[in-house]
């Protein structure tokens, strides 16, 4: 059995010793308690002493290989961003998809996050790459037809096929469905994969209210608000997560709520394409929704970063709101580590024994943890993704020191390879 035991980490405002045995925590221990020395005999011993263990960070909304895209169309709004993207897409094959993820998987890695939901294409490539990274992953089948119906019928039995194929995936790669958007797919697909989901008891992901237009468009073309249609379809339910969520109206945090379906935050992409930036996190939090935190892919937000994302998110939400008591730094970390866990069925998110071992060790021994009288803060605040030394995920070590096996080989191929997205 794989055994880890990770000496004088601060947990709690305290030095605590933690034998993680297997994938799981195991033991919490104050650091003066002398170990069972049979124990640490046969395990990897990391000594923590000035640095802090956090759970692992939680990405709930991104597009992976669109690390290949970072700054590749800039300074348009979402309607004509996205179609260029659509036209760029094509161009992405099994090479371009495994070493973009793998460069996605790099960056997580590096910031903190140990577990993300993604939404893009050849998900078996993109497992593939994620599965020799060892982060933990949600991989959606997604349906993106753009009302054009006639490949409908091989969209279904790829779905199908591949969900058969993912029984065979890694213990940490979990495959589920992705409506792109109400707008992007029609009526039928959209029914048929949010029955298939229900009937599977698989995740259904979602783009839902990003921006005003799409607002104004589903008024126009249905007299009911995005939320209110996949509603009347039958499609929300406790399955359901829904992206961006920035224009939806008080009736449709009621409806959200009824039907439980989970909120995340984009702020980052969402300020960038100006699709909005009054997300409502106390209505969503105070109708008892699980809103949690995410960075979407590269091609819009630039980077992976939680931490960043964390701090943008709470800095908007005082702002806009004009109380600087608005999502309290407690509130924010749940968001991005604990809330993300519940909402992908995943026993994380949190420092305790029988917890699956995904944590990060953050390094204190800097300038922006000093004077630390509150690490929240500091964190968020001060410091950026560089104080992230030790990275854990399902009880297996992948960063140790800021350093991931193979990343030298990660960058050489994505700089080998990219150029092949912007052929004309």
């Amino acid at each position: 059995m794989n055994r880890i035991f990770i000496k004088n980490a601060i947990l709690d405002g305290a030095e605590k010793n933690i034998l993680i045995e297997g994938n799981l925590i195991s033991r919490i221990t104050p650091a003066e308690v002398e170990p069972d020395v049979q124990v640490t005999d046969r395990a990897k011993v990391i000594e923590a002493k000035n640095k802090v263990v956090i759970p692992g960070l939680v990405n709930m909304h991104t597009h992976s290989a669109m690390t290949l895209m970072r700054g590749i169309y800039e300074d348009a709004r979402l309607d004509e961003w996205l179609s260029n993207i659509w036209k760029i897409e094509p161009r992405l094959d099994d090479e371009l998809v495994y070493w973009g993820t793998k460069l996605a998987c790099l960056e997580m890695i590096k910031s903190g996050t140990t577990t993300f939901n993604d939404q893009y294409w050849k998900i078996d490539t993109a497992v593939k790459a994620v599965s020799e990274m060892g982060l933990r992953s949600v991989n959606p089948y997604v349906f993106l037809d753009l009302n054009d119906t006639s490949k409908d019928e091989f969209l279904k039995e790829e779905c199908m096929r591949i969900h058969e194929e993912s029984a065979s995936w890694n213990e940490l790669n979990t495959f589920a469905v992705a409506i792109h958007a109400p707008y992007s797919v029609s009526e039928k697909l959209m029914l048929w994969a949010g029955d298939y989901a229900r009937k599977n008891s698989l995740l259904l992901h979602i783009h839902l209210s990003e921006t005003r237009k799409e607002q104004q468009d589903s008024m126009k073309l249905h007299n009911l608000s995005p939320t209110q249609y996949l509603e009347s379809l039958g499609i929300l339910a406790p399955n359901v997560i829904a992206a961006h969520c920035v224009w939806m109206s008080d009736k449709d945090i009621e409806l959200a709520a009824k039907h439980d379906i989970k909120i995340v935050h984009n702020i980052n992409s969402n300020l960038k394409l100006a699709s909005g930036y009054r997300f409502r996190y106390s209505e969503f939090r105070d109708a008892g929704l699980t809103v949690t935190l995410g960075t979407d892919g590269c091609a819009s937000s630039n980077n992976l970063d939680m931490l960043e994302a964390m701090k943008t998110a709470a800095l908007v939400q005082k702002a806009w709101r004009e109380d600087p008591t608005v999502l309290p730094l407690d509130e924010l970390m749940e968001m991005a580590t604990v809330n993300g866990a519940r909402a992908l069925n995943i026993d994380s998110g949190v420092i305790e024994e029988g917890k699956l071992a995904d944590m990060v060790l953050i390094d204190t021994d800097n300038y922006a943890f000093t004077p630390n009288y509150n690490f929240l803060a500091n964190l968020v605040y001060s410091a950026n993704s560089s104080c992230v030394d030790t990275v854990i995920c399902n009880g297996n070590i992948v960063m140790e020191g800021r350093r991931v096996k193979g990343e030298e080989q990660i960058l050489e191929n994505v700089r080998r390879i990219y150029g092949r997205l912007q052929k004309s």
